[in-house]
């Protein structure tokens, strides 16, 4: 019997998280055990139908540290995705702050050299500030394949978010790390 893959989804707070079942469902379909993590934010603002997620994952949705002395809750995962992405937490992964327990997962992964990618989500009026380009190349430079650009996903027009939750791109993550857990050692 071989043991499942894991992967970890990141979910920060922005539209597309509260259709982040269609990832669950679609990666257990393809044969990952899937653990979800979301940022505080995410979890708390409603994000997220947490019902339905874990539901489809069969694990509990996490956002918080474990207490000290409490065991590991999920397995050590195989690939992350970090789906939608924020602008505030792609600066912050960037900058090395690991302030929640979704940035410390995302930081620590890339020290382990695990197959990361990501999926951004904000407006042109975002990606205007120059920390958020700087922020995408300082991960693509860490190794991170962050789907961002033609052919990928690019920013929407302000106001124009609610628009593009149906058509965000969640199988391109799952192509993207099926493609780099595939060709690990």
């Amino acid at each position: 019997m071989t043991t499942p893959r894991v992967l970890y989804l990141i979910a920060c707070a922005a539209g597309p998280a509260t259709r982040l079942v269609r990832l669950v469902e679609a990666a257990v379909a393809d044969g990952w055990e899937v653990c979800v993590i979301a940022t505080p934010a995410a979890e708390a603002g409603g994000f997220l139908d947490v019902p339905a997620v874990e539901s489809a994952s069969g694990r509990p949705v996490r956002s918080v540290w474990r207490r000290a002395g409490e065991a590991k809750r999920n397995p050590p995962p195989d690939a992350v995705i970090v789906a939608p992405m924020t602008m505030n937490s792609v600066n912050k992964w960037a900058a090395g702050i690991a302030d929640t327990y979704a940035l410390g997962l995302l930081t620590e992964a890339v020290g382990l050299g695990l197959p990361v990618v990501a999926l951004p989500f904000w407006s042109t009026a975002l990606d205007a500030h120059p920390a958020t380009r700087r922020s995408v190349r300082t991960l693509r430079d860490l190794g991170v394949h962050v789907l961002y650009g033609p052919g990928a996903w690019e920013p929407h027009s302000p106001g124009t978010g609610g628009e593009q939750v149906d058509s965000y791109p969640w199988r391109l993550t799952l192509d993207m790390v099926e493609e780099l857990a595939g060709s690990r050692p």
